[in-house]
């Protein structure tokens, strides 16, 4: 129970690990994940601590795992995963997993070496063979326009007096190369291109590129010399083309059969790079995990004190108390398997820092936790709010939020995701889904309970649901025996009336009325009455201010249990007392005011029906009540309000200035005390610290060594300023005062965000849904559908979407502001285990 409703107790623990079992024992911690360790080497550069170079092989060996992790993904090739968690591997074992890696590597470099050289040489085969595939071509089309005096007649095919360039330019480079060209060389050359069809993959990069096959001809060595350097320019790749129509048919020849076995050669590249990588990705997952486990450990290991002479490593840290036992069973296991003889050994220190704050979570209170500690965690031991927050937070949004069709929609959603939590909890690649569904809880009580005051509301969708029959008698009235439709438009409701209706025109006689409360929640009738939203404000807005008064007053009597918890009698006296009578003086007799008003006023005409408002400024200007300005309520009312104005105004004095004077007092007697001291012995240092004893915990056999004693050092206590006190005994006097009534003020959002969140599901429905249900015929069946779906975007776009997230802001703001305040004061600092869990997950860094 303790742990549910505070954070858990915690003790600061030395412990001393001999250097042989020290790895394991901490292996075992950081898989038990319930220890904190503290830094005692804070002036020490990570550079020069004991464990850096085992650190480095670490980083070295996550080098070489990212790498083959790109490989993998550059192959498009998934990587395995089990789910499972090995242990640590032993120091010894860092060897056989460097070498493993390191194999992998070179092998996985040397193929990738081997695979990039082919696929150079094959892209350039591949270019040459379309090159000498499309050069027939060219030939054939420029020698037809040449004139004789140019051509050589030859056995096999004439030889041209031009030169020319052949080679392959990428594609979207063509025009550009074609100008440049035609203005380099003054139109004295002549360019014929061809796209190739197929795409030619990068051996650098590994992207498809499109390119074109191209000749150029021109006539002089000068030319030649400034085509080709137009080529180089343009990253062009010129490649050798025979002359004559024979050699170039026996090169294509050669080169498609070299293509070929190029190809060949390839594709058993390919095949040995991707066996050789589906044995990584079967692995690659728990080389990872163990490579980061013992990272962390020797990170750990550069946080203790190394003892040179006693061979052993001397740690400290924070831990619960009642998992002490758990972490024996730890150590005791770690030293097992390190094989060692002597025995770790832990023991509690006395200390007076601040112990850090562990609350232990479920999948279902982690949410509500993590929603808590948004605003600042608490302080050790300090009342956790959280388990309340599981109730009252999804409450007060479901006052903003009332309506059974929407509550179902997103009850529905938050079922969802928690049935199948184990399933969805694997899809993490978005940062808004792991939003969502890490507060499926929070959405689903939210709307299970937005369904329960939606019930109360008696609203669905903005239609009330005729559940019970409605409790108002319509033929008590004098309107005959048929109520036409004009003369429904004109009726009102008198909630001070129950069972009646009036005309809004003049006041009616009720000889033959019916009267009975309707059993729960709103009374459908009200969804035709002309004064339905009067009648409503009301009714949310007082409702509203008794949820705020009586959330603020729960929060002031957890205050009440941390005063009691810790001690601090004088806060209980100083403090919570006049708090609580302060606000139950005005607010709380606003709460009375209302139920009693809404109690014995109920069967009066509401015209006559005091104001409670009025009434609550008459009070503190002491103006007596009465029938004729509306404002008397019950008989005595005057002296009741005149002594409730006067306690609280009593109040005030109490809580600014009797605590500073009582701690004034108790340092003047300390003082005293001290003196006395001195005088009786004047040889003793008052300043001199206590004996700190220490509770020592080990197992094993006590004879292998004792454990001295020390004493942790630690700074002087700040000197008495009685001047501070004041000031902060004032601050805390008027802030209280002053909040007691913007707080009441700022839970009025319920009433204000319950009336928009109904007047704006009504408008949807009126103007989109209804207009769809006026429609009959084929017509109509085309419209609905269209109109339905149009209601169902809008409904789960603005209502619950934009609503939604506007009432939980608002009630996230009156549990952070209007509720924690009173007790909650969110200072400390969270326990941060060294857990293997949370860095395999990556939730904290390993370092």
């Amino acid at each position: 129970m303790g742990s549910l409703f505070r954070s858990e107790k915690m003790c600061l623990a030395q412990l001393y690990l001999q250097t042989e079992s020290a790895y394991a024992c901490v292996s075992e911690l950081g898989e038990l994940g319930l220890v904190q360790f503290r830094d005692l080497n804070p002036d020490i550069n990570a550079f020069q601590r004991k464990f850096v170079n085992e650190v480095r092989r670490c980083d070295e060996m996550e080098r070489k795992l990212r790498f083959l992790e790109r490989e993998l993904i550059k192959d498009e090739m998934a990587i395995v995963d089990n789910g499972e968690n090995p242990d640590a591997p032993l120091p010894r074992d860092m060897i056989d997993l460097e070498a493993k890696f390191e194999k992998l590597e070179t092998e996985i470099r040397e193929v990738n070496t081997n695979q990039e050289a082919i696929k150079r040489n094959y892209l350039e085969l591949t270019e040459l063979k379309h090159i000498l595939q499309r050069a027939q071509i060219f030939f054939q089309e420029v020698e037809n326009p040449l004139r004789e005096e140019d051509i050589q007649p030859d056995s096999e095919h004439p030889t041209l007096k031009l030169g020319f360039v052949t080679g392959v330019i990428a594609r979207q480079k063509v025009f550009g190369f074609e100008r440049i060209l035609w203005r380099a060389c003054h139109g004295n050359v002549f360019m014929r291109y061809a796209d190739i069809d197929e795409l030619l993959e990068d051996p650098y990069t590994g992207e498809k590129i499109e390119k074109c096959v191209f000749v150029i001809f021109f006539r002089g060595d000068q030319l030649k010399s400034r085509v080709k350097r137009i080529c180089e320019g343009l990253r062009a790749d010129i490649y050798p083309c025979p002359e004559r129509a024979s050699e170039r048919l026996s090169t294509l020849v050669t080169v498609t059969e070299r293509t070929d076995d190029m190809r060949r050669v390839l594709k058993q590249t390919a095949d040995h790079h991707k066996s050789v990588l589906s044995e990584v990705a079967l692995s690659i997952r728990v080389w990872f995990i163990m490579v980061r486990k013992i990272k962390a450990i020797y990170h750990t290991l550069d946080l203790f004190n190394v003892n040179i002479a006693q061979k052993c490593l001397i740690a400290e840290c924070w831990c619960p108390v009642d998992d002490m036992a758990k972490i024996q069973l730890a150590l005791q296991k770690g030293t097992e398997v390190s094989g060692s003889s002597v025995p770790s050994i832990i023991h509690k220190m006395n200390t007076k820092r601040d112990p850090p704050t562990y609350n232990q979570t479920t999948s279902l209170s982690s949410a509500f936790q993590g929603m808590v500690d948004a605003y600042g965690v608490a302080n050790y031991r300090e009342v956790n709010p959280a388990p309340f927050t599981i109730i009252t937070f999804p409450f007060l949004f479901a006052v903003m939020f009332g309506d059974m069709g929407h509550g179902l929609i997103m009850f529905l959603f938050g079922l969802w995701m928690v049935a199948y939590e184990k399933r969805l909890a694997t899809f993490s690649d978005s940062e808004f889904w792991e939003m969502i569904f890490g507060g499926r809880y929070i959405i689903f009580f939210m709307g299970a309970f937005s369904m329960y005051t939606g019930f109360l509301y008696n609203e669905c969708f903005s239609i009330s649901l005729n559940v019970f029959g409605s409790a108002w008698n319509v033929s008590a009235m004098n309107y005959g025996p048929v109520l036409d439709d004009t003369t429904l438009k004109t009726l009102t409701l008198d909630p001070a009336v129950p069972g009646v209706m009036r005309s809004s025109s003049e006041t009616l006689g009720y000889p033959n009325a019916t009267s009975y409360p309707y059993l729960y929640g709103m009374d459908p009738i009200w969804q035709l009455a002309e004064n339905k939203i009067t009648f409503l404000n009301s009714y949310k807005m007082k409702g509203s201010v008794i949820i705020g008064i009586t959330h603020m007053i729960f929060g002031l009597f957890l205050s009440l249990l941390n005063y009691i918890y810790f001690r601090n009698y004088l806060n209980v006296f100083c403090v919570f007392i006049p708090q609580l009578l302060f606000i139950l003086s005005i607010f709380g007799y606003l709460v009375v005011a209302i139920v009693y008003k809404w109690a014995a006023w109920a069967a009066a005409d509401s015209k006559y029906a005091p104001s409670l408002l009025i009434g609550l400024i008459n009070m503190f200007m002491f103006k007596k009540p009465s029938r004729d300005d509306h404002t008397l309520l019950y008989e005595n009312q005057n002296i009741v309000q005149t002594v409730l104005v006067f306690v609280a105004v009593i109040c005030i004095p109490w809580m600014l200035c009797i605590k500073p004077y009582i701690i004034y007092k108790r340092h003047k007697r300390q003082l005293a005390h001290e003196n006395a001291m001195l005088r009786h012995d004047p040889n003793t240092d008052s300043e001199s610290a206590p004996i700190v004893s220490h509770e020592h915990i080990s197992y094993g056999s006590t004879a292998e060594g004792t454990v001295e004693e020390s004493t942790e050092s630690e700074s002087d206590e700040e000197p008495f300023d009685m001047t501070e006190v004041v000031i902060h005994s004032m601050i805390e006097t008027i802030e209280y005062c002053l909040s007691c009534i913007s707080h009441t003020a700022s839970y009025l959002r319920l009433w204000a965000l319950s009336l928009a969140h109904s007047e704006l599901s009504e408008v949807l429905w009126t103007m989109v849904m209804h207009i769809g249900l006026s429609f009959s015929g084929y017509i109509g069946i085309v419209a609905n559908f269209i109109i339905f779906w149009a209601f169902s975007v809008l409904t789960v776009g603005i209502l619950l979407g934009m609503e939604g997230l506007s009432a939980f802001l608002h009630a996230l703001r009156l549990h952070w502001v209007e509720f924690q305040d009173k007790f909650y004061h969110g200072e400390g600092h969270a326990f941060e285990p060294f857990s293997f869990d949370l860095i395999v997950e990556g939730k904290v860094d390993d370092e």
